[in-house]
């Protein structure tokens, strides 16, 4: 079976003091090949834990997860992780950053060069394939990051919110990128975010997830994603549709974040 499966998962983390948190309560998703995905939700829902648990960083306490019809059971190159900071090799350049994971599979170093420069063109760093990391802006370290990640040709991208950390115009232009390269390579994507904006523009489907403990509260099929592959996202803002999604998907969270406040304080 194609797609990546989740099947009926839970995480419970045990506490030093003995007791527990129930981080998932019996998420069962669906992921089609070539969707992208857009996870949002208030803080403590569990989406970087889902995120960790479909990457194979951890082994969920109840339900698993399929990739293609084979369980997964730890971390695989079948599936790429793009992290909030780009967690690359400061001692290597662009190139060889791009690089490392074929060279680790023992690629031939022509192919290597030869995916590398074709890499470097998709995310428009090809006059800066020889700086070293430390040279780069923000932006550029997490086009080299998400470089790697495509070096590696996998199935599934899973992305933590990796633009959270860079300004808005250089994190506009990245939400163009990712929009480009889901288009262009046909990956699944799936996309964490706390911005609601980014979520809308990012997902052709969205989830909005409930915490404590964490579970589908609704979700969405949406067209901006579409929309927004070759134009200017801030037009795809004025879509009449944008700004009410927006507005009910902010008011969803801030009365989950309120409820929260209210056990926090009657505790």
């Amino acid at each position: 079976m194609s797609g990546l499966i989740i099947n009926d998962v839970s995480m419970t983390f045990s506490l030093p003091d003995g007791g527990s948190v129930e981080a998932l309560k019996n998420i069962n998703l669906n992921i089609k090949k070539g969707e992208l995905m857009a996870v949002l939700g208030p803080s403590g829902c569990g989406k970087t834990t889902l995120l960790n648990i479909l990457a194979g960083f951890l082994a969920p306490t109840a339900g698993e997860i399929s990739l293609n019809g084979d369980r997964v059971t730890g971390p695989h190159s079948e599936r790429g992780m793009v992290f909030q900071k780009g967690a690359l090799f400061e001692w290597m350049n662009v190139s060889d950053n791009i690089g490392f994971g074929p060279r680790m599979a023992g690629r031939p170093k022509e192919e290597i060069s030869k995916r590398t420069k074709e890499l470097l063109e998709i995310v428009g760093l090809q006059e800066f394939e020889n700086k070293m990391i430390y040279e780069l802006s923000g932006g550029m370290q997490q086009r080299v990051a998400l470089a790697r990640c495509l070096a590696n040709d996998p199935d599934v991208i899973l992305m933590d919110e990796p633009l959270g950390a860079l300004d808005a115009l250089t994190r506009e232009k990245m939400q163009s990128l990712v929009l480009d390269i889901w288009k262009e390579t046909g990956k699944t994507i799936i996309l964490i975010t706390h911005s609601v904006e980014e979520a809308l523009l990012l997902g052709e489907r969205l989830l909005v997830m409930a915490p404590r403990p964490g579970r589908v509260h609704k979700e969405y099929q949406l067209p901006f994603a579409e929309i927004g592959v070759g134009a200017d996202l801030r037009e795809v803002k004025r879509h009449k549709d944008f700004g009410p999604t927006r507005d009910e998907i902010l008011n969803m969270i801030w009365d989950m974040e309120e409820e929260i406040m209210g056990r926090t304080e009657s505790a």
